[in-house]
């Protein structure tokens, strides 16, 4: 787990030349001093670099290497930057740290010449910090260099080895905290060549996925914009080679979107799964926000002649949900409700998504800094909250109607933890093999719950149990 200090920076000097490096800063600081997402704090600043002319593709594609390496590694970095401090890190200021982890990942996670890494840190420095600071940035960096390791060789010597504390070998390898390491391992079963597997996987920048919203868009106009079939999902194209959504018309114009295809599998479960008799015509989405599960949802229940309700408890997120639905060819409704506190009368659905908030340890890939900035302390908080919506779900669901309780987490505090518990107080319901609806989908274990990995699936590690309300 990082140990870093958060204190804001000090007001810096905007540098003449190599915006690259500038910018990989500022995204830095940004995730630090606003708890901000990298994937939403980097294409606004790529794009006002662009509209200055700082900025060609390459430079874009180095600075989000820069970002995304850097924030993946963190832990690993720090472990490496303190051999090599004569003082704890928590006394080092954080955006001192950044600038190093900087310098580290160049180093040693790139082919950038070794003097080239160190001057253009160093440079970066002097002008973000001040020239009493580079001299410390440029003694650090270069006692990284100084005995020629790389960065299996420097894990050599800050990893403990695996057999005497494999948990933390692992964490340091692949940098991960220690205590999402042992959750994975505990949610993933098997031995070390799994785990490595899914560590490795974690680490690696994900493929773009687009959905093609039935009845609005067809897989085929997104693979004539560039696209290749996704894996799984009938409606699933992947952008290979950077490709850039935006440009995709059908995208712009909200016909398809950007979908993980384990979100897409989830909510396409939900839909064929076989309700015990009465009619198929209303279905609730109700943790909606940002809508992109209802939007597929929606597409799907208009094909079969149902009806969509979307509820999001906040209101911005509820108008991300409107925008999501617009021009879906059948009958919706968004609504700003809380799921816990219901606006619908007991047993008025059919079929319900409770896809709830979590930890989001299952898109570790498409966010990095959210393995450091995670605590153990969440899964308390968000025990109850889960535990409530899907309590509420069921009683929104009809007698013979399915929920779906979906969730981007394989930690089993946040999985079959939560339906068990709710289970036990809701003895009215049974659990359906949700892993035939997952059509030609491998290695989805013994059910009747699934968890896909991204290391099997090339998804998220998205999570779906499927409870039929008999009661």
């Amino acid at each position: 787990m990082s140990t870093r200090p958060r204190r804001p920076a000090k007001p810096y000097r905007r540098p003449r030349k190599d915006p690259v490096r500038i910018l990989a800063f500022e995204a830095l600081r940004a995730v630090d001093e606003r708890d901000a997402y990298a994937n939403l704090v980097l294409p606004p600043l790529l794009a006002k670099a662009r509209e200055q002319g700082d900025f060609d593709s390459r430079d874009a594609a180095l600075a989000t290497e820069l970002v995304y390496g850097t924030l993946r590694w963190q832990g690993t970095y720090d472990a490496i930057i303190a051999a090599c401090v004569d003082r704890p890190l928590r006394e080092v200021d954080p955006p001192v740290l950044d600038v190093l982890a900087l310098g580290a990942h160049q180093l040693l996670g790139t082919r950038i010449p070794t003097h080239a890494a160190v001057s253009a840190s160093v440079e970066l420095a002097r002008v973000v910090l001040g020239d009493g600071r580079a001299k410390f940035v440029n003694a650090v960096l270069r006692r990284i260099t100084a005995d020629g390791l790389d960065l299996d060789g420097w894990l050599d010597r800050v990893a403990p080895p695996y057999d005497e504390d494999a948990e933390e070998h692992l964490a340091v390898r692949h940098g991960h905290p220690r205590w999402i390491v042992s959750a994975l391992w505990d949610a993933l079963g098997g031995g070390r060549a799994g785990m490595e597997e899914l560590l490795t996987a974690d680490n690696e920048r994900p493929e773009v996925t687009l959905v093609a919203r039935p009845g609005r868009s067809e897989p085929a106009e997104l693979l004539a914009a560039g696209g290749v079939p996704g894996r799984w999902s009938p409606y699933a194209v992947r952008l290979t080679e950077g490709g850039e959504p935006g440009a995709v018309e059908a995208v712009r114009e909200g016909r398809a979107g950007v979908q993980d295809e384990g979100s897409q599998l989830v909510a396409l479960a939900l839909a064929a799964a076989p309700l015990d008799g009465g009619p198929d015509r209303r279905w609730l989405d109700v943790c909606a926000g940002p809508g992109g599960k209802a939007a597929l949802l929606g597409a799907v229940a208009a094909g079969r002649g149902a009806a969509l309700t979307a509820a999001e408890k906040q209101p911005h997120r509820a108008r991300l949900v409107d925008r999501a639905l617009a021009g879906n060819p059948g009958p919706y409704q968004v609504v700003a409700a809380d799921g816990t506190r219901p606006a619908w009368r007991p047993g008025t659905f059919d079929r319900v998504l409770a896809d709830v908030p979590c930890t989001g340890l299952g898109a570790l890939r498409r966010r990095p800094e959210a393995r450091w900035r995670r605590r153990p302390e969440d899964l308390e908080r968000f025990a109850p909250l889960q535990r409530g919506l899907l309590e509420r779900a069921l009683e929104a669901v009809r007698v013979g109607g399915v929920v779906g309780y979906a969730t981007c987490s394989p930690h089993l505090a946040e999985t079959r933890a939560v339906v068990d518990d709710v289970r036990r107080r809701h003895p009215g319901t049974e659990l359906l093999d949700a892993r035939p609806l997952f059509e030609g989908v491998a290695a989805l274990g013994d059910g009747p719950d699934v968890q896909l990995w991204p290391h099997l699936h090339g998804t998220d590690a998205m999570y779906l149990a499927l409870l039929r309300r008999t009661a």
